[in-house]
């Protein structure tokens, strides 16, 4: 476990290598230039050369980019131009408020797809299944936003129960929290449960047709009691592949969500610094981002073989 670990780790490194050059190119490729768009309108040629300067514009590209490498390694991802603050600083201060969406907006999902694509698969052909199965393909359908407005206006504009954008930190007012996330983290739970269903769904009609669970019930063993203890946790496998993979995109694709209901997270805060030009703080978004998802990949590996003791980590 210890060595294969270890050698994601290392692969980790060499994947964020290549997603920082691609930003950087990328980055180069874009019209503008950054430090005229964050000075403004109204600025002389010394304020101009002595940010151009600090930023490290005026050097050559590939200097600019061993430097920016060499930097991040030390935890140190640049300046913003736009204000002045570390990277770091930022990215961090933007994190908890992303994580709270992401998470509350997976569990919600889980609440409903669990259930719903168990019943769905235990009862196949039933009337449960034919509404789950039309609930999934609603939910997949449906973008998002259309949903986040279609809640702020019935919620938020007709009903009056909660607040139609804004944020409240978890540690200061837990309830207003939690006011200020249901609509946001429903508009992105969904689509999320709606994937979910038709995973868990066909993961456990799968598991149902195995010889061991034929066995189980041929030994009168109730229901229940097969799809508890034989399986539940075999379908669990694949289901928590997407659960990684959909927590690890939900961190850094709310862009449109977090923009629609001023959720002050990583997706603002990416795309404020795309308008800005703020190439600094738009690189340390990314990078943040392609860690944690290769980050939640490794713990998924790692719970594979928690859960399925026949998978072994090479």
């Amino acid at each position: 476990m210890g060595r294969f670990v270890l050698r994601r780790l290392l692969q980790s490194v060499v994947v964020l290598l290549g997603v920082t050059l691609v930003v950087f190119l990328l980055l180069q490729l874009v019209p503008g230039d950054p430090v005229r768009v964050s000075l403004g309108t109204r600025f002389d040629q010394q304020t101009y050369d002595a940010l151009r300067e600090r930023s490290g514009l005026d050097r050559p590209l590939v200097v600019q980019y061993l430097s920016y490498v060499g930097n991040a390694l030390t935890g140190d991802l640049g300046v913003s131009f736009r204000s002045g603050q570390p990277v770091t600083t930022i990215v961090l201060q933007r994190l908890p408020a992303t994580l709270s969406l992401a998470v509350t907006a997976v569990l919600l999902a889980l609440l409903v797809a669990f259930p719903l694509g168990v019943l769905s698969a235990v009862r196949s052909g039933s009337f449960v299944d034919h509404a789950a199965r039309v609930f999934s393909q609603f939910g997949v359908s449906v973008p998002d936003f259309w949903t986040g407005i279609m809640g702020i206006l019935l919620f938020a504009g007709v009903l009056g129960w909660l607040p139609p954008s804004g944020y409240v930190a978890l540690t200061d007012d837990p309830v207003g929290w939690a006011s200020h996330v249901a609509l946001p983290a429903a508009a992105v739970g969904l689509v999320t449960a709606s994937i979910l269903t038709r995973f868990i769904r066909s993961s456990v009609l799968e598991v149902l047709a195995e010889d061991y669970v034929r066995t189980a019930e041929a030994k009168g063993l109730r229901p229940r009691v097969v799809v508890v203890r034989h399986v539940l946790r075999n379908a669990l496998i694949p289901v928590v592949t997407v659960v990684g993979v959909q927590l690890a995109s939900l961190v850094g694709g709310v862009i449109v969500i977090e923009v629609l209901f001023a959720w002050p997270g990583v997706g603002r805060l990416t795309y404020d610094a795309v308008q800005a030009r703020d190439y600094p703080v738009l690189q340390g978004a990314v990078l943040f981002v392609a860690t944690l998802f290769l980050l939640m990949n490794l713990l998924v590996d790692v719970l594979y073989a928690r859960l399925d003791p026949r998978i072994t980590l090479r």
